[in-house]
Parts: C-alpha cells; structure tokens; sequence
C-alpha cells in the first residue's frame, strides 16, 4: 500500500502526526511523529483500559456505584457536575468519559483504581513516552505534575490500531474501550471531515464507522482515533501544540480538517 502524503500543517504549531493502516498497523503517514507533546484528555484513554479490564476480570463490578467528594469537581469538560445525582455507576462514568470527556468522573475513577495501576497498565503495553500524568485540577501547583497527560503520535496511533484489532489487554477490553469512544461528541478536529452526527455515530454512518478521542486545552488540540471506510481502515494520531501568546487554532483546526479529508478519501 502506498505512502500517504500529509497535507500542510498549520506554521503556528508544533506538530505530532502519525497515520496507520488499522489492519496491520503500517505507518503511511508521519510528521515527527516521535515528537512528546502535551496530550489534554486523550491520556483518559489509559485510564479507561484499565477500567474496561477491571470490568473484564471482576475486580470492578460493573454496578458498584461511585460517589464524587467535593474536592473533585472540575467545572469544565463534562456532564456529570451539572447532573443532581451525586452517585453512578463505574460503567456510566466510562460512558461519560467516552462521550464528553466528563472531568468529574476522570477523577473518581482515578481515585477508584489509583494513577500508579494506570502507569503500570500503560508500560506493560509497551507506551513510554505516552501517558495519564494525573487527575484533572483547576490549577496546578509546583508539586503537582505540569501537566494532564503526555504522549506522541507513534505510540498513541498503534494504540489505536490496537484496539481496532481488539489486541489491548484483550478482545473485551478493547471493544469496551471502543464502545465508550463510540458515544464522543467531539468530531471537531480530523473527524470533522466525515460529516457524521457527532451525537449519533455509532454505527455505520455515510459508510464509514468512526471513534475517536479528542484533547483540547488552551495552547493545544490533539485527536487519535480509527475509522473504516467501505475499502480501508486507517488509524491515526494528530498532535498540535503552541505557545501561550498564540492563538493559531483556526489554522491548526484547519489543518486537522484538511488531514481528515485525506484519511476520508483513503478509505474511500
């Protein structure tokens, strides 16, 4: 299979960028893609494989309900601090995770399996420059870590790829992964170009079945995820960072929308 050439990438950041075939996982595209970058939500994305094979072995009953302490609440990504229940189950907080990126229930699931089960799950997979860092935090002091989550395009595509061919931890735990990430309602970066229902695309949709998992902070947006098209499958990672006094996002929006639109027309 051919090479994919990527298009422009917006000047104004600091890319990250690696395109796979979903089926074997070939690199056809890639734009220093070992570049380490700030990664936003997408580092949620551990924490969820260790929620899905908790589910999977019994450790983590799919119905023990989790109550959130008002030390947790982070006002921002979510639904869960906006709901009057106060307590849900650990599979909805997977749900609202994989739908809204729900900071709430990052937090209560990280206190529920501890980030150092995440970090031990997430080397024996093999990732060393990718990772959750921490929960999430209005403010971050000096001793906490400088950031949510790191990583880079190489291994967060293969991640992808992985759970695409059902190859992290498990065939269960990864169709779990991918069923939360089936309900997110973020397709405003490389997905945007698919035109899908971003509150209904779980299935097949337009002949194309797409999941992703987005991050998005003030100075950087980021998307990972793997969509099947009526020919191919591609998986791909799409890192972009920049410095405080910029703001080149429409560029970088941009320019994730233009990558979107080769992965469309590859699969195609």
């Amino acid at each position: 299979m051919s090479a994919l050439e990527l298009p422009a990438l917006a000047t104004g950041a600091t890319w990250s960028v690696c395109v796979r075939d979903a089926s074997n996982g070939t690199v056809l595209a890639r734009h220093r893609a070992d570049e380490v970058q700030r990664t936003a939500s997408v580092g949620k994305l551990f924490l969820l494989v260790e929620v899905a094979r908790r589910l999977e072995d019994g450790t983590l009953p799919h119905d023990e309900p989790l109550t959130w302490h008002d030390d947790e609440t982070v006002e921002d990504s979510g639904l869960w601090y906006r709901l009057a229940t106060r307590t849900l189950p650990v599979a909805d907080l997977g749900v609202l995770v994989g739908a809204v990126s729900d900071n709430l229930a990052t937090n209560v699931l990280v206190r529920h399996v501890g980030l150092d089960a995440v970090a031990a799950l997430t080397r024996e997979l093999g990732y060393t420059e990718s990772g959750l860092l921490d929960r999430v935090r209005d403010h971050r002091g000096p001793d906490d870590p400088p950031t949510l989550s790191r990583g880079n395009a190489t291994e967060l595509s293969d991640l992808m790829v992985r759970l695409e061919r059902g190859r992290v931890v498990s065939p269960g735990v990864s169709s779990q992964v991918l069923a939360w990430l089936g309900a997110n309602t973020d397709l405003s970066m490389v997905a945007s170009a698919f035109g899908l229902d971003p509150l209904a695309h779980d299935l097949v949709d337009r002949g194309y079945r797409l999941v992703d998992k987005t991050g998005t902070i003030s100075t950087a947006r980021i998307d990972v995820g793997v969509v099947e098209g009526p020919r191919r499958a591609v998986a791909w990672a799409a890192l972009a960072e920049w410095p405080a006094d910029t703001d080149p996002r429409d560029d970088v929006l941009a320019s994730m929308h233009g990558l979107g639109r080769l992965l469309r027309a590859h699969v195609d």
